[in-house]
């Protein structure tokens, strides 16, 4: 398994985390300073890692499957070997 994919997972769900404590905050929320600040920081952070770990996953490519088109492609019955 890839690293990047597994940090940008990890990054996706301390995202989630932070947008769903943010909604919590924000429900219970009366509108003082500190919340308003709290409410800020979360929701950002939250934002910020949730679509960090999306595109580190979505750029990420997979190490595990060959490329197309090589030696070991099996579209014409062989796997890189001549048919003699």
């Amino acid at each position: 398994m890839n690293i990047k994919r597994v940090f940008g997972v990890i990054l996706t769900l301390l995202g989630i985390a932070g947008l769903i404590y943010f909604a919590v905050i924000f429900m219970e929320s009366s509108g003082a300073e500190r919340q308003i600040k709290s409410l800020v920081v979360y929701g950002l952070l939250g934002a910020i890692f949730f679509f960090t770990g999306i595109n580190l996953i979505k750029t990420t490519h997979d190490d595990s499957r060959p490329p197309v088109g090589n030696k070991y492609d099996d579209r014409h019955g062989h796997l890189g070997r001549s048919n003699v």
